[in-house]
């Protein structure tokens, strides 16, 4: 069996974004998004995936049997990784995913232009939303290094867990822990209210308490920055406002028209070349029309505005993916699945063939 140093060490030289050990089952990677056999790897047996658990969970092992699973971050062999350790059917599995060596800078990533401007704005809501693996904690990564290095901010981040570590530049950097530093995202939010911070990360927004504290924190002065686990930017408007009861969604709207600065959506998609993944994006910067249309409750009314406000940067992630496909960046196959609007489909440009531009998103 190899030693779990050797394996991630592996992992990076094959440019995998995720590790999976599982009992009976060799070592697998993730690149470019499909699941391959790590070369020279043997099925793993009870005892191996137990000695990596072990390795990896130190003194917490104990900790893993009792409860079944163990989320968090560590160094292994120089690479930054976001580990599950969990319990399947009496076994021990790993799901391992390895972060950049380094925070990217906002312009190695291939992000529309217009998200320059995010780390400029001094308060109000960005979210930043896509399914696990699009790229989401890599962008806000690059969007705080970019604070970072040109302001002087006191820039605290809930985590779970953390991932990129910051060195402090111009500003002072508190990254807590959900588990370790506080008890849950919304305990570690209200508890910042009182810590002085000038921009919030939010890992995930995903509870009433936490999304309503976030939109306190954004009225009262503060930049907050959170992900969402959708496609879009309607989509993320109404998973908002849908976790709260009927009887206070109006009020929520009205209080998400007021604070949201702008919704960044992504996916990655693999490459026509068959080598690496391209990122799609769609972008919506709020203006007077799209907080008319929050307010009211008119989200499917969104993509009409996106549409027509290309001045501003906005984008819908259909045209990027049309766009994409026209450079021959991707597939037929890609953009068809990829899309948002299947009917789109019928009036797709015709497919380039020349040769894409390197993969600038590494995972």
């Amino acid at each position: 069996m190899m030693n779990i140093h050797d394996l991630v060490d592996l992992a990076h030289e094959s440019r995998a974004s995720d590790v999976h050990l599982v009992c009976t089952l060799p070592p697998r990677f993730r690149v470019d998004g499909a699941l391959v056999d790590a070369p020279g790897t043997q099925p793993l047996q009870d005892a191996d995936c137990r000695q990596y658990a072990r390795e990896l969970c130190g003194d917490h092992y104990n900790e893993l049997i009792k409860i079944g699973e163990l989320d968090f971050a560590q160094t292994i062999a120089g690479v930054r990784c976001r580990l599950n350790v969990f319990m399947q059917q009496g076994h021990c599995s790993v799901a391992l995913r390895l972060l950049n060596d380094h925070i990217p800078r906002m312009e190695e990533l291939g992000l529309p232009s217009v998200v320059q401007e995010f780390p400029g704005y001094s308060q109000g809501i960005v979210l930043i939303t896509g399914e696990t693996g699009s790229g989401k904690s890599t962008t806000l990564a690059s969007v705080l290094e970019r604070i970072n290095a040109t302001k002087s901010k006191h820039i605290l981040t809930l985590e779970d867990p953390v991932e990129y570590v910051y060195t402090p530049k111009k500003c002072v950097i508190n990254q807590r822990e959900i588990g370790r530093d506080t008890k849950s995202f919304a305990a570690g939010l209200r508890a910042a209210l009182r810590e002085d911070p000038d921009v919030i990360l939010v890992g995930e927004m995903r509870d009433l308490d936490t999304i309503e504290t976030a939109l306190t924190a954004a009225e009262t002065g503060h930049l907050v920055f959170g992900t969402v686990h959708t496609n879009s930017a309607a989509d993320s408007i109404d998973r908002i406002v849908d976790v709260f009861p009927a009887e206070r969604q109006q009020q929520i709207r009205l209080q998400l028209s007021m604070t949201l600065r702008a919704v960044l959506s992504q996916q990655l998609l693999p490459r026509k070349s068959g080598t690496g993944r391209v990122l799609a994006c769609e972008v919506m910067k709020v203006d007077s029309a799209i907080r008319n249309l929050i307010r009211e409750g008119k989200t499917p009314q969104i993509s009409n505005i996106i549409q027509t406000t290309a001045g501003l940067g906005n984008i819908l992630m259909d045209k990027t993916l049309a766009n994409l496909y026209s450079k021959g960046d991707i597939s037929r196959e890609v953009y068809e699945s990829a899309l948002r609007d299947p009917l789109a489909s019928k009036n797709a440009p015709g497919g380039a063939s020349a040769a894409p531009a390197p993969n600038r998103y590494h995972f």
